[in-house]
């Protein structure tokens, strides 16, 4: 499963140089993480509030192509690709609507706490939620 979402690239978010400073990608990232999950079925406020569940970034990777600017929409297409019982993965690509330019790529990795920050499991049913429309087999490993 792809999820695309749509950014319009405000002033605020461009630097000295007229280009969109490198930090916002992280931002629009995030929500075409939010927007594909929510898309799948699973509402991360509730995961938080009635599971305890929250999802954290272990790492990010971020890869820049072609200068994003001022007033530019930005499509972002998120995948899931990985998914296992304590981690999730994405990927990432970004592109200029306009122009069909890939300004970026990226991934990050994800890891579940619970409410004492811990690392821990995800309850099944969420997990075979999100395999269902993850690009990887799980591997037993990670079970």
């Amino acid at each position: 499963m792809k999820h695309h979402t749509r950014v319009r690239v405000r002033y605020s978010e461009t630097d000295q140089m007229g280009v969109v400073y490198h930090a916002n990608y992280l931002v629009w990232m995030e929500i075409g993480r939010v927007e594909l999950v929510r898309a799948i079925g699973i509402n991360y406020k509730e995961l938080e509030q009635e599971e305890g569940l929250f999802l954290a970034v272990a790492e990010t990777h971020v890869r820049y192509i072609f200068p994003a600017r001022y007033d530019q929409e930005v499509e972002v297409e998120t995948s899931l690709v990985e998914v296992a019982s304590r981690t999730l993965d994405f990927a990432y690509q970004l592109r200029a609507v306009d122009t069909g330019h890939l300004v970026a790529r990226g991934s990050t990795r994800h890891v579940w706490l619970n409410r004492q920050m811990r690392v821990t499991r995800l309850p099944q049913r969420y997990l075979d939620q999100l395999r269902l429309h993850s690009t990887k087999a799980p591997e037993p490993s990670s079970v």
